[in-house]
């Protein structure tokens, strides 16, 4: 096996995972669809080759990292699958790759996940005032960081009700740049989310599901914009998983990436809060966490080809 799920998931650990999955599994396609603030790669993989084009994400939010190990094992897992002719929980793994293409960002806040796990020190130095005055003058971040390097929370930073968000700072104490919730000087003014814009906007999604955590909770709405079909969907993916199907409130019910997608594409788009309990989810939690959302990532590439048919 390559993805070690048992450690800290740091950038640098997944582009060594990403390389050696390609290496292995020579007919997955691989690259590079934009750069960070720091310049690190947004990697994505692509898996399948049908008409049926779906998107996954994860760690838009640094302490959210446990994200990134799972949707690279299910990668892994899924690749494994496909070369061996197995099938994963009675879904027929190259059936789906036929029929969809699943494209897969693992880490889209690759700067925010190495400061997180990290620490300020291994940070570009011009950036280390800035961060520790955005951080209130405290030196641990690992507990509280979901911003990207600049301090700005990326699933905030899309154009869905955003001036809406930039007014909830105020009434929330948020002031500028910090750990959480600001939402820029304008969407998609940080290259990772105006990166995710663009390979959406170039790739015409089916379906997205961007990953969160904590609560075990799929949100599947906005503002009454999505289409028929997302609260179906939402609870199949609930049947399989578990989880609950719920409402965001609160500044988390805009400008996040879920948002967007569904005003600008009236598609089924979703935002999955992995796990339970206080972020960082402990990678102790790994198996139980995939364990949960397995078959929902595998039903996702085929749910809206079962719709259009009007089966189940």
């Amino acid at each position: 096996m390559i993805v070690n799920t048992n450690i800290d998931y740091t950038y640098s650990v997944l582009e060594e995972d990403i390389k050696n999955l390609k290496s292995k599994y020579s007919f997955i396609e691989t690259g590079i669809m934009g750069n960070s603030v720091l310049g690190k790669n947004l990697s994505y993989i692509k898996l399948g080759n049908g008409d049926n084009v779906v998107f996954y994400n994860g760690t838009h939010h640094g302490l959210e990292w446990i994200t990134s190990v799972l949707l690279m094992k299910f990668i892994e897992n899924f690749c494994e699958a496909f070369d061996k002719n197995k099938s994963i929980r009675g879904y027929n793994i190259k059936n789906i790759w036929d029929k969809s293409t699943i494209y897969i960002v693992p880490m889209v806040n690759p700067d925010g996940v190495d400061l997180v796990l990290n620490g300020i020190e291994n940070v570009r130095f011009d950036y280390q005032r800035r961060l520790f005055k955005w951080n209130k003058g405290k030196k641990n971040f690992s507990d509280v960081w979901q911003a990207n390097i600049r301090g700005v929370d990326l699933n905030h930073n899309y154009n869905a009700s955003w001036r809406e968000s930039k007014m909830s700072e105020v009434k929330n104490n948020i002031h500028g740049p910090g750990p959480t919730r600001y939402s820029g000087r304008f969407p998609e003014s940080e290259p990772e989310a105006k990166a995710i814009a663009d390979f959406t906007r170039f790739n015409n999604f089916n379906l997205v599901m961007a990953l969160h955590s904590q609560g075990k909770e799929i949100f599947w709405n906005y503002r009454g914009m999505e289409p028929k079909t997302s609260r179906e969907i939402a609870e199949k993916f609930s049947k399989v998983s578990g989880y609950e199907v719920s409402t965001p409130e609160g500044m988390a019910s805009f400008s996040g990436y879920k948002d967007w997608f569904i005003e600008k594409y009236k598609r089924p788009g979703f935002t999955i809060e992995v796990g339970k309990g206080k972020n960082p989810l402990p990678i102790s939690q790994f198996n139980e966490i995939y364990n949960d959302i397995e078959e929902m990532l595998l039903l996702a590439s085929i749910i809206t080809l079962q719709n259009s048919k009007g089966t189940s």
